[in-house]
């Protein structure tokens, strides 16, 4: 890879990581139309680990409440007022994300191979772009249109698992994991805020897990590795990407998710074009 391929690519990974658009389609889409080069494992590894570090340290207050308040989850006892309340939620938030994570790790250990071999074409990534692109706009028009939204804590851990199957089916490329996992959220009555506060909170487990295996692959096998590809690529995802969570969440509520609807909307039926004409 040129250093320029490593600028482009993990600022991609940065910018659409978190972004509603799918970064997995925009990394796919540059070897096939533009004949690059594969960016490999260890650049896989790489900008995952630029992303999680980013997303991680933005939440750094929410991750520490939550682990603690969790741990408190093992002394089971009648809340003695709001503060203890609040921890006790914080304790079932944490759980949620645990197991609405499981969907997305079966998928992807029973899954893996038919996704990389029959799963990754641009045509493929066409298709899922349109198609969930209208599904987001059909949720963000509906959200627009409630006046009462649903609290987070009255998501239960059955909207939860919904959201966690959600993000089994992001790992097919084009799909986008926080798009798919924010429409179910905003389907459920939550606000665009909380939808994608939830979504960037269950990215950490699926992104650490997806970092994990790749990480293992490339201790397995015998690619060479590009130390200098690795920090450069890890470096700028992780400015990128939080860059991204902090003015995502600051413009969600003033723009919502039309933008990034019509953005796939173009990405997709210019892709089918493309393949077609």
């Amino acid at each position: 890879m040129t250093t320029l391929e490593i600028i482009i690519l993990a600022l991609l990974q940065g910018l659409t990581e978190f972004l509603p658009i799918s970064s997995s389609a925009h990394l796919i889409l540059p070897s096939q139309i533009l004949g690059w080069q594969d960016q490999g494992l260890a650049f896989d590894v790489a900008v995952h680990v630029g992303t999680l570090l980013a997303v991680m340290l933005y939440f750094r207050k929410e991750l520490g409440t939550m682990s603690v308040a969790w741990l408190s989850t093992f002394n089971i006892g009648p809340a003695k007022n709001d503060t203890d309340s609040h921890i006790k939620f914080e304790g079932r938030l944490a759980w949620w994300i645990i197991f609405a994570t499981v969907p997305a790790g079966l998928f992807g250990l029973l899954g893996k191979d038919l996704i990389e071999e029959h799963l990754r074409s641009a045509l493929i990534i066409a298709l899922t772009t349109i198609l969930f692109g209208f599904l987001l706009g059909f949720a963000d028009v509906k959200a627009g249109n409630r006046k009462v939204h649903k609290p987070l804590e009255k998501l239960g851990i059955k909207g939860a698992m919904l959201i966690g199957v959600a993000q089994a089916i992001a790992l097919i490329p084009g799909t986008s994991r926080s798009g798919i996992t924010m429409t179910i959220g905003l389907m459920l009555g939550l606000s665009r805020d909380n939808a994608a506060r939830f979504s960037f909170l269950l990215s950490i487990p699926a992104i650490a897990m997806a970092g994990s295996y790749l990480t293992l692959k490339l201790v397995l096998s015998t690619e060479a590795v590009d130390w200098q590809a690795i920090a450069l690529g890890s470096f700028l995802a992780f400015i990128s990407a939080y860059a991204c969570i902090h003015y995502f969440l600051i413009l969600l509520n003033k723009l919502g998710m039309m933008p990034f609807v019509i953005y796939r909307l173009i990405l997709g039926f210019g892709l089918l074009w493309f393949l077609l004409a």
